[in-house]
């Protein structure tokens, strides 16, 4: 095969035109999420996650199965809010902002993962947040602890 200036231009432009979303991959990290069908907040702090640049995939869960999934993967009862999400080996439990989510996969630390447990008003996906309730995101340690990741507060 002889390949010819113009072809070999082109080539170039079609490399070089997959440059800009290579780097998408490492900037757009993947969540998975498991949430109840019916829970609107739960479905505003996944618009958040996708317009902050995350692919989020999602999966219904009811109930106990919920629940139990969660202990199963590390999230203490004390921490639990109302959906679970899964990035990059690590638990994201209830309207953690993307942020800290960000700062996680940055720091990686030897973790479970974070959590904002119930559901504090103003949080993402929880209502306005210049009229937000004080909270905490915590980081939950490998034995169930936990320790203050981030605090929020009132505005």
């Amino acid at each position: 095969m002889i390949l010819t200036r113009r072809a070999m231009m082109a080539s170039a432009a079609s490399f070089a035109a997959t440059l800009p979303t290579a780097g998408l991959s490492q900037s757009s990290p993947a969540i998975h999420v498991l949430k109840d069908p019916n829970c609107g907040c739960c479905t505003a702090w996944i618009e958040l996650l996708k317009e902050d640049g995350f692919t989020v995939t999602t999966q219904r869960s009811y109930g106990t199965l919920l629940i139990r999934y969660k202990l199963e993967n590390g999230i203490p009862q004390k921490m639990t809010s109302c959906h679970t999400g899964e990035v990059e080996g690590y638990m994201i439990e209830g309207h953690v902002p993307t942020a800290d989510i960000r700062r996680l996969l940055s720091e990686r630390p030897n973790a479970v993962g974070l959590a904002v447990p119930g559901m504090p008003y103003g949080s993402p996906g929880m209502g306005p947040e210049h009229e937000r309730e004080a909270y905490d995101v915590f980081l939950i340690l490998g034995d169930g602890g936990t320790k203050v990741f981030s605090s929020y507060e009132a505005t």
